[in-house]
């Protein structure tokens, strides 16, 4: 089995879900289910609080005792019974319940995928991380591409109905064969013998999360009203999709790059970078709130995600023991990922409703802090460096 080809796929085929998800489902349920932007707001807020209760708690927990092919099969049938729910319901009350379902399964693939490639370059089965997370990108851009040309032809109830095939496709794709380390149940005495506290033991693995918070953070008010938004500066119906892809594209390079490019920068460079490129992107949407500026914007998105990202496993499959990966995983998904975002969306929400350009403004109280510890981190980096050099 070609391990590098099996990642590839099972990335490219969740995160062209994902591209529908992320960008477009606050706005599906804005204009299909007859919604308001604040009830959006709470609703995805509460159904990343489920999410960061998922991944911190039930996901490392099941992932010490059962493989990581299961995993994904459980995940994966869990998320498309909870998308089918939707069908039914078009209350505040029925759309909080239903979206706090699909929190609790969806998003746990995202950490099920990274834990996965983590243990396969650490097995030495997977030589690329990047190579094979940039065909995420390309997923998630490609259904952006296709899918803003099917919005533009029959309106916003294609996004439900694409979402719904695509992940009927993920799940016939995890019950297909799987790298047999993937295939195998975690060894119980090693399992209980690693607490989720001890990570924090780990030489700056506390600095490295609380960095990685922030950077994610910065990113809620894009997530979630990034698309109303540009129907607010009136960008073309049939450009929308396109826009927000730019975001990606920009991804897909710096991933096909990353493992050659940025391989001897450290950590802390890796993460202060990604602040500055995450608050002048900001500062930028705020600043001159036009089409053009936004799209320029978007490319930063290589720097306040990718970037953030890519630093953060790196310090994992750097630092991290191989039976703690899922653990670091599911704390890194539920406080950066799910919990934080959460905060900020509502935070975000309350800007937008005053005026949509404050709400991105807004984030640099994440991406200025978080400035701030990465230059720390990065000189205890240099520190150590002279020292090992003596």
């Amino acid at each position: 089995m070609n391990t590098q080809r099996w990642m590839s796929t099972r990335f490219f085929s969740f995160f062209m879900t994902w591209g529908i998800f992320l960008p477009y489902w606050s706005g599906w349920m804005i204009y299909t289910k007859g919604i308001t932007v604040s009830q959006a707001s709470l609703i995805m807020s509460f159904g990343l609080i489920a999410r960061g209760l998922s991944t911190l708690f039930a996901f490392p927990y099941l992932s010490g005792r059962f493989s990581s092919k299961i995993l994904l099969n459980v995940a994966g049938i869990g998320t498309l019974v909870a998308i089918l729910c939707y069908i039914p319901v078009s209350s505040f009350a029925g759309l909080l319940i239903v979206t706090i379902l699909l929190h609790i399964f969806y998003p746990t693939l995202m950490p099920a995928l990274d834990s996965a490639a983590s243990i396969l370059v650490q097995s030495k089965q997977l030589r690329h991380y990047g190579r094979s997370r940039q065909w995420g990108s390309i997923g998630f851009v490609s259904i952006g591409m296709i899918l803003t040309i099917f919005t533009g032809m029959f309106g916003d109830e294609v996004i439900f109905w694409a979402l719904l095939l695509g992940i009927i496709g993920f799940v016939f794709l995890s019950f297909m064969n799987a790298p047999d380390v993937l295939s195998k149940n975690p060894q119980v005495k090693q399992t209980q013998q690693v607490g989720m506290l001890r990570l924090f033991r780990i030489k700056h693995f506390s600095l490295v999360l609380i960095i990685v918070i922030l950077l994610q953070a910065a990113h809620a008010t894009y997530y979630n009203y990034g698309y109303i938004f540009l129907q607010d500066i009136h960008a073309p119906i049939y450009l929308i999709g396109l826009i927000i892809n730019i975001a990606v594209i920009a991804e897909i390079i710096f991933f096909s790059i990353a493992d050659k490019s940025f391989n001897k920068f450290s950590v802390g460079t890796l993460l202060t970078l990604a602040a500055i490129g995450s608050s002048i992107r900001w500062i930028l949407v705020f600043a001159f709130p036009n089409v053009i500026v936004f799209c320029v914007a978007q490319t930063l998105h290589a720097f306040s995600f990718a970037m953030g990202h890519y630093a953060f496993m790196k310090y994992l499959i750097n630092n991290i023991p191989h039976a703690q990966i899922p653990k670091a995983q599911g704390m890194y998904s539920a406080l950066a990922l799910s919990w934080s975002t959460a905060v900020f969306t509502i935070f975000g929400g309350y800007l937008y409703e005053i005026e949509p350009r404050y709400a991105f403004i807004g984030m640099i109280v994440c991406t200025l802090p978080a400035m701030m510890i990465a230059l720390v981190y990065r000189k205890l980096e240099l520190k150590k460096e002279v020292l090992i050099s003596i």
